[in-house]
């Protein structure tokens, strides 16, 4: 499933074909995703400027002077780059086209269907998918204190709290594994038993850990490729996620599997207590 690194990575790889163009026509091939695509949704985006491209957790936004496309890529959705001269045929799983005013098509394909492409009206924030989501996991808008309170008398397992989409936004299975693994923190423990400091850590944790996937253009894992078909490379370099059995990179311990939450959840018996 893309999580927010590959998700900011295609925002980032669309942004400049997508920038001061407007949306030419819009072909719907089959509106079976999650939730359907509208019926009206061709209407309300044909010949509509697209205004700004921007990402809230994992919803990429296409803003329109009226309102915004939300797209969710689900669990294998991709979002393709069709330069003008270069247009393939639409295979069995392409539901979404947009053509742009100089010919280049956004293709939405998502073979699992899980993915969403719905309209949101002004205040997009305010839009019911959006508006209870937690902060974006930066500095700025994340600050560590907001972590300590979301712990404070929880009893469920500290990963399980990281993940927590009203805790704070984007931080997948993955990625919380890392963080977990950076920060000394057994997946596992009781977020209310863990001290300010180490929270801190984690918080920092979580944080570095993301930005470094989005540098590496995301993870490759089944699906996830970023918008002109390129995989990220996070996997290469992660610590413990999808390396049990195999000796941890700091200590040479094993690295053990257990399920949290029906995740799998992977950590160093030695590294983190």
């Amino acid at each position: 499933m893309p999580e927010l690194p590959e998700v900011e990575t295609i925002r980032r790889g669309v942004a400049p074909h997508v920038a001061s163009r407007s949306i030419e026509h819009v072909t719907v091939r089959d509106r079976r995703l999650r939730f359907g695509i509208p019926e009206d949704l061709e209407q309300r985006l044909e010949g509509q400027p697209i205004t700004a491209l921007w990402r809230r957790a994992k919803y990429l936004v296409f803003e329109t002077p009226d309102g915004a496309l939300l797209l969710h890529l689900g669990m294998s959705g991709r979002l393709h780059v069709l330069p003008a001269e270069d247009i393939p045929p639409p295979g069995a799983h392409a539901h979404l086209d947009l053509r742009l005013d100089d010919g280049t098509v956004l293709r939405l394909t998502d073979p699992r269907r899980f993915g969403m492409a719905l309209w949101a009206t002004r205040p997009v924030e305010q839009h019911k998918l959006l508006r209870s989501l937690g902060p974006e996991p930066t500095q700025a808008d994340w600050p560590a204190d907001a972590l300590i309170q979301a712990c404070q008398g929880r009893t469920a397992p500290i990963k399980s709290v990281l993940m927590d989409q009203r805790v704070v936004v984007g931080v997948g299975n993955i990625y919380a594994n890392e963080a977990l693994f950076q920060a000394g923190i057994h997946p596992k423990r009781a977020a209310g038993r863990i001290s300010p400091a180490r929270l801190r850590r984690l918080h920092a944790a979580a944080i570095e850990v993301l930005d470094a996937a989005i540098a590496q253009g995301g993870t490759t894992l089944r699906d996830f490729s970023g918008a002109d078909g390129s995989p990220g490379y996070f996997q290469l370099v992660v610590s413990v996620y999808q390396r049990d059995g195999q000796p941890c990179r700091r200590c040479q311990t094993p690295i053990r599997r257990m399920v949290i939450g029906q995740r799998a959840t992977f950590w160093c018996p030695s590294c983190q207590r």
